[in-house]
């Protein structure tokens, strides 16, 4: 309940600063769907060429994308960690954090927070309820509640994998072009896994396992069973991935020595 409390008054803060300027909030909004609309016009410009992706139709694929989207969005919301090596280590602001009785990665996600992101959930559910449409789902009771749980899964294990890589500003002052690389190998996961040779196959599942975040659940939803047992233990690879990152992270405040000669 106390981080709760505190989640919501750093929230009413956030707000109170970005609602000053309330075109430039609403061009955030504006700006992130025209950004997840272009994604979508190329995969419509591959199946203008195309009906099928190795056994996959048009509709299909725009689910899976359209399912990407959410965990996506919620780990952008919460998870904004990109400038954190210059911000926070090299201008000196952790040892600001770390004189405060609140774990040092609550406190940094709260302060970098950016509640906007989550217009790509709604986006999320437009593009797959669109794509529902020219399919044939069946779905029960439970399909929402696995879908909650994939979701989850999914959120946790871009966190962890992200707090791991920005955990590495904690050994070293020297800024990192990692984070940039694994965004791109992360967008990987918005599409059917097995359009790539076997070892991208291998890597996105066990390495960095992107596909957990988008393809494996939403692959499910689709009533594609082949795929199911994976589907089913997204939210464990969540919960591995994030423990992981947590870990590496306590480990690197352990290492951090300040800011300063």
């Amino acid at each position: 309940m106390f981080h709760l409390k505190l989640f919501l008054e750093y929230f009413k803060q956030y707000m109170k600063v970005r609602l000053a300027y309330r075109w430039d909030f609403l061009a955030q909004f504006v700006t992130d769907f025209l950004f997840q609309a272009v994604n979508l016009v190329f995969i419509l410009v591959i199946f203008g060429h195309t009906s099928q992706l190795n056994g996959w139709n048009r509709y299909e694929v725009i689910f899976i994308y359209g399912y990407f989207l959410i965990p996506w969005a919620i780990f952008s919301a919460i998870f904004n960690l990109w400038d954190f090596n210059e911000r926070y280590v090299i201008r000196g602001e952790l040892d600001r954090i770390l004189t405060r009785p609140v774990h040092s990665l609550v406190q940094v996600i709260m302060e970098t927070m950016t509640p906007e992101s989550l217009i790509g959930v709604v986006t999320g559910f437009i593009v797959m309820g669109w794509a529902a449409m020219g399919l044939d789902l069946t779905w029960t009771w439970l399909d929402p509640l696995l879908f909650l749980l994939f979701a989850l899964g999914g959120v946790a294990i871009y966190a962890g994998i992200f707090i791991t890589l920005t955990s590495i500003s904690l050994f070293t002052d020297s800024k990192s072009d990692i984070q940039p690389i694994m965004f791109n190998i992360g967008t990987y996961g918005r599409y059917p896994i097995n359009v790539y040779h076997r070892v991208i196959q291998f890597v996105l599942t066990w390495i960095l396992p992107f596909a957990f975040v988008g393809f494996y659940p939403a692959s499910y939803l689709l009533d594609k069973s082949h795929w199911q047992w994976y589907a089913m233990i997204t939210p464990l690879v969540g919960i591995v991935y994030f423990c992981i990152g947590v870990f590496v992270w306590n480990w690197g405040i352990r290492n951090y020595r300040g800011a300063g000669n």
